[in-house]
């Protein structure tokens, strides 16, 4: 009966509650002199002025946008989202994955230099693959940035019967601080998503002493 009881209690919270769900939620509120609006990317919406006056506004989306953490930057689409955990004290980690699997990790070390873990991060990310009977191959690599900085590290393959996955894992490091690059691209993706690593790349920044 107590069981029951719930049932019937909640249900009517449900439809009590409903109506303020019924309005489609806009992602963005956009102000314009004090006055504002719910709109969307791509919307066209109406304003009227503290003074009056109406104004047409639209929102739009651009095509790119520039990411920054506490020691570099890059370009990425910007419909695609680059999300930050703290791994530990003095570790970040930096997230960027297209909708089928391509990634961009960043992870940013702000108390130490991470170069001699690149081996240790190339296991750790192809391990279940490895594990599955992937075979990997590897072999040493870097990459000069566009202000001359060199990364160095490792690019790899891992091989299975139906698939092939490319990897770097690439570091520069100073005395106290540095970065850890990765990046995993699947065959059957390269079309795709081979420009938004390729962009990372050109565009990639470090904001480092040496």
């Amino acid at each position: 009966m107590r069981y029951g009881t719930t049932i019937v209690v909640l249900v009517s919270v449900m439809l009590v509650s409903a109506p303020a769900f019924s309005e489609d939620l806009k992602a963005y509120k956009l102000t314009v002199d004090g006055v504002s609006v719910d709109i969307d990317p791509g919307e066209d919406a109406t304003l009227t002025l503290p003074n009056g006056d109406k104004a047409r506004v639209r929102l739009e989306r651009n095509a790119f946008a520039t990411f920054s953490g506490g020691s570099f930057s890059f370009v990425h689409p910007s419909g695609v989202t680059v999300t930050k955990t703290n791994l530990s004290k003095g570790i970040d980690q930096h997230l960027m994955a297209s909708a089928v699997g391509s990634m961009v990790i960043v992870q940013e070390y702000s108390d130490m230099n991470p170069v001699m873990l690149n081996q240790l991060m190339l296991q750790e990310i192809t391990k279940e693959s490895v594990r599955a009977g992937g075979k990997l191959t590897q072999k040493a690599g870097s990459r000069k940035l566009a202000d001359g900085k060199v990364l160095t590290g490792l690019t790899a393959t891992v091989k299975t019967r139906t698939d092939r996955v490319a990897y770097e894992v690439m570091s520069y490091g100073t005395t106290d601080q540095g970065v850890i690059v990765i990046t995993s691209l699947d065959d059957d993706n390269a079309g795709a998503d081979r420009p938004m690593i390729d962009q990372f790349w050109q565009s990639l920044k470090l904001r480092m002493g040496e």
